[in-house]
């Protein structure tokens, strides 16, 4: 009778836990150049909360990583065992000029990866600067919506969505986005992550 006593308080103990996001990023989730507290993950978390979600979002965004990194770490990332992960790579792949083949593949692989494993993730993708050539960005802009219908997955088409190029939405170098500009990210992020949060629930619309 003890242990089955023990066994339920362990069992309850691990279902109360707080439900953990992990944001596989660049420095567009990872505050570049903000406060603290100003970043996406923070933010992210911060409405989350405030909606009743108990729930953690981990600071596992790297400035200036590209798909080939957030590849590479993401056994490491895997390691804590996030109950979602939101996929945010790609913009530095663009930038570098890098082929859209491989930020495809290693799209790809990333996605298949948290498939195998059972890990539910959120893509949200990138658009290509129009002075990197019609091929380029033909190429690349697609890798995004044909991934999210390849893995059936809730797709935020374009992560600075009415953010990018605003002055009064970005830092000094007109690329990152500042505490308001992540705002406006996280207000359109924010249902997806929430929808998904109430599926790991069991349909409860909160953690509360």
């Amino acid at each position: 009778m003890a242990s089955l006593l023990a066994l339920g308080l362990v069992t309850g103990t691990a279902q109360a836990r707080p439900l953990k996001v992990a944001v596989l990023g660049d420095s567009l989730s990872a505050g570049y150049n903000l406060p603290p507290g100003q970043g996406l993950t923070r933010q992210l978390e911060a409405a989350l909360r405030q909606d009743g979600f108990d729930v953690t979002v981990g600071d596992t965004a790297v400035s200036g990583q590209t798909s080939a990194g957030g590849l590479a770490g993401l056994d490491w990332m895997l390691g804590d065992k996030p109950d979602l992960v939101v996929v945010e790579l790609g913009a530095n792949d663009m930038l570098r000029g890098i082929d859209p083949k491989s930020t495809r593949a290693n799209l790809d692989k990333i996605l298949s990866t948290l498939k195998d494993r059972h890990v539910p993730a959120i893509l949200a993708g990138m658009k290509a600067q129009p002075n990197l050539g019609a091929d380029y960005v033909a190429a690349f802009d697609k890798i995004y919506p044909d991934l999210a219908k390849q893995y059936a997955l809730p797709f935020y088409p374009f992560i600075l969505d009415g953010v990018a190029l605003d002055p009064k939405l970005t830092i000094a170098d007109r690329m990152h986005p500042n505490g308001d500009g992540v705002a406006i990210m996280v207000r359109g992020l924010k249902p997806l992550v929430a929808k998904a949060l109430t599926t790991l629930n069991g349909g409860a619309a909160s953690g509360k």
